[in-house]
């Protein structure tokens, strides 16, 4: 695979300052600026409902910028730090070669210091985000990926990541997966994955998972408190039925199915389509991938009243906050029960959080905040990716995750046309 030339032009997707300008530019091919860099032929990148908050102008962004964090795409170039002589680093510095297909978590990690060997990878200390002022994006022909032999998934390499599957199913998944869902593992479907693992790992939701209460659940011996089957019915609520909404709703049945509890996930979104997406999701899943509980989606107001009706007014076990922004915690804040946890993973602007410390102290509650370790969830949402394809495998049908494949130039009518909720996941063909 020869380098690209990087005399040469190509087309990117760009915002520009102060808001809600989106142009596809002519700019110049990327060049290997550390020796730990990779160019990638970006395929196919996507647009993400993180890339709004840029877009409206709520990031505080006033630098020009190529867009996009999820993107998939080839080996084309490397650094000299690639090949036999790096043993001893991440293995992709000494096995990822020309040509091999690559998927990229939306975050640079180095895969060498505590915080990346941890698996708190998208908190790095030499990280940076794709498609800001401190990276370029991946809505574009090429882009360079720094520290790419930490960054980077070898999707050529079926032995390269751990995986629940048999290496001959994990073999045999990667020849049959479509590009459009293999991009997923770039942002939502860890992001949405990451989301359901904490809440259904929550030591609040313990209580009602093992049927001992707290603080007995976390000692052996007898409970001094006996649990009524009631008790231990579990109530999720989910704010915000985007892409990563709809991956986490997934996810959480996926998890939940596995355990014998009764169960209810309640689906919210103030938009129609979007709650009708969800609901033709659900219906795509098979009976073993969504458990015996129920999944019903509801606005705002009705919402309240289900939640409200169902638990005695006791609030939801857990609530999954995809949204980011003030009201959308506000009413996570409002269903969950005294002792309960909100697991926040929208993208949070500068308003303070709607509370006072005097509210939080009234009702025990536990949040979880922040953004998505990315690569280190990628071998779990790929898991779910091969699992789920009734969902992420399709492109445009009523249950499909993916809405629409379209060429560069539709980028300012696609930013647009998502802004206001008018389609869902769009993913770009850079090469059409």
């Amino acid at each position: 695979m020869a380098a690209p030339n990087t005399s040469q032009k190509m087309k990117a997707v760009r915002w520009h300052p102060p808001s809600f300008d989106i142009r596809v530019e002519s700019i110049p091919v990327p060049k290997i600026q550390d020796d730990d860099d990779a160019i990638v032929k970006v395929s196919l990148a996507a647009l993400c409902g993180s890339d709004l908050h840029i877009y409206r102008g709520h990031g505080g962004v006033d630098k020009i910028h190529t867009c996009g964090h999820e993107f998939i795409g080839e080996i084309v170039e490397l650094g000299p730090n690639y090949g036999a002589h790096s043993q001893g680093r991440p293995a992709l510095y000494s096995s990822l070669k020309l040509g091999d297909k690559v998927v990229s978590p939306f975050t640079v990690n180095c895969g060498e210091c505590n915080v990346c060997r941890m698996g708190y990878t998208c908190r790095c200390p030499l990280g940076a985000l794709f498609g800001s002022p401190a990276l370029e994006g991946g809505q574009a022909q090429y882009v360079r990926v720094p520290k790419a032999g930490g960054t980077l998934f070898n999707l050529s390499d079926s032995q390269s990541w751990p995986s629940g599957l048999s290496a001959e199913m994990k073999h045999k998944a990667l020849a049959g997966l479509t590009d459009s869902s293999l991009l997923m593992l770039a942002d939502i479907l860890p992001t949405g994955v990451f989301a359901a693992l904490q809440a259904m790992n929550h030591p609040k939701v313990l209580p009602a998972l093992t049927g001992r209460p707290w603080p007995a659940n976390f000692f052996p011996g007898d409970a001094s408190i006996t649990m009524l089957p009631e008790d231990r019915v579990l109530t999720f609520a989910i704010i915000g039925l985007g892409p990563v909404g709809l991956c986490a709703s997934v996810s959480l049945l996926d998890m939940l199915a596995a355990q014998p509890l009764p169960f209810q996930v309640i689906a919210i979104d103030p938009v129609d389509s979007r709650r009708e997406k969800a609901m033709a999701v659900y219906s795509e899943i098979d009976q073993a991938g969504k458990g015996t509980g129920k999944f019903v989606t509801y606005d705002i107001d009705d919402a309240r009243k289900a939640v409200e009706a169902s638990t005695g007014g006791v609030g939801c076990t857990a609530v999954l906050e995809i949204v980011g922004n003030p009201s959308a915690i506000s009413l996570a804040y409002d269903l969950v029960r005294p002792f309960g946890a909100i697991i926040s993973v929208g993208v949070h602007g500068a308003p303070p959080m709607p509370f006072t410390g005097r509210q939080l102290y009234n009702k025990n509650i536990s949040f979880d905040f922040g953004r998505c370790p990315a690569r280190a969830m990628f071998p779990m949402a790929f898991d779910l990716l091969v699992k789920r394809q009734d969902v992420f495998g399709a492109v445009g049908g009523p249950g499909s995750l993916v809405d629409r494949i379209v060429g560069p130039d539709e980028a300012p009518e696609m930013y647009k046309a998502f802004d206001q909720s008018k389609v869902g996941k769009v993913v770009f063909d850079m090469w059409k």
